[in-house]
């Protein structure tokens, strides 16, 4: 698990090549204080690190993350977003991201407003269902506020984040333009309360329709 507080950004240092496996990504030394076999955080992408030495780690990738992120699309010398897996018996900054990427999603806007930068991003139908006003959102690993959830194209949203100037600096969202594409976790708690209350709801609405009108 993680928190969506990104920790650096590391730089890509080596690509897969033509089939997935081994990506390679520069680190501020002394970033990365696990071992082998532990998780970090991609661009919000949970994988596992496979070879780690002084300002460098080294994490594995399989086709459906190339898939679903925006991992696939990675060139020498692009930024990530960077977290280490979180101890739950520290502080939770954002909020619990697993690393699990549900889809990516399309920047259409970015505009300035005193100290803040607001993104706009468009969201698919698939995940557009679990996002809600001042409900969270993690946007290549960054634990956001969703300020405006309004109706988008194609039955998707169209979402507003509000980024402070830390935000800007720290990650990779500096680099935000309109058409960039990003990795989205939506709320995890979200999903699973659908999970469990479809069966639920499928019975009470079969329910009303066998039942005589009053």
């Amino acid at each position: 698990m993680f928190a969506g507080i990104v920790s650096t950004v590391g730089h890509v240092e080596a690509l897969p090549g033509a089939l997935p496996g081994k990506l390679v990504l520069a680190q501020r030394e002394g970033w990365f204080a696990g071992a082998l076999g532990d998780s970090v955080a991609v661009s919000g992408c949970c994988l596992t690190v496979i070879d780690a030495s002084p300002g460098q780690i080294a994490v594995e990738l399989v086709p459906e993350t190339l898939r679903r992120t925006t991992l696939g699309g990675l060139r020498f010398g692009d930024p990530v977003n960077l977290e280490a897996s979180l101890r739950l018996e520290g502080a939770v900054g954002g909020h619990l991201v697993s690393g699990h990427v549900d889809t990516t999603g399309r920047i259409v806007a970015v505009n300035a407003e005193h100290n803040a930068v607001w993104v706009e991003i468009e969201v698919p139908t698939s995940v557009a269902r679990y996002c809600v006003p001042q409900g969270s959102i993690a946007v290549d690993g960054c634990s956001l506020t969703l300020v405006t959830v309004a109706d988008g194209p194609a039955g998707g949203a169209a979402v507003r984040v509000s980024l402070i100037p830390h935000t800007m600096a720290s990650t990779i969202a500096c680099a935000y333009r309109p058409g960039v594409l990003v990795n989205l976790e939506v709320d995890q708690i979200a999903k699973l309360v659908e999970r469990l209350a479809i069966p639920y709801l499928s019975h009470l609405q079969d329910s009303r329709v066998g039942a005589e009108p009053r």
